[in-house]
């Protein structure tokens, strides 16, 4: 008698990943999975905070100052 095996979910994951790499490389996987992770947080909100002290002028020093 025939024993059919059954590929567990994480096996079929893998193999499906396998295979999008394979057909558009490893840059078109990346952006294939980027498709279906949402992500967490408010990017507006977490970017206005964390440029909240920049101004024209320090950016300008800082490019200056990197030109050394």
């Amino acid at each position: 008698m025939n024993t059919i095996k059954y590929k567990t979910e994480h096996e079929i994951q893998q193999s499906g990943l396998e295979a999008i790499r394979k057909g558009i490389g490893v840059v078109g996987l990346i952006r294939f999975m980027q498709q279906f992770d949402k992500g967490h947080g408010n990017y507006v909100e977490d970017r206005q905070l964390w440029q909240k002290d920049y101004t024209v002028d320090s950016l300008t020093k800082a490019i200056k100052d990197a030109e050394l």
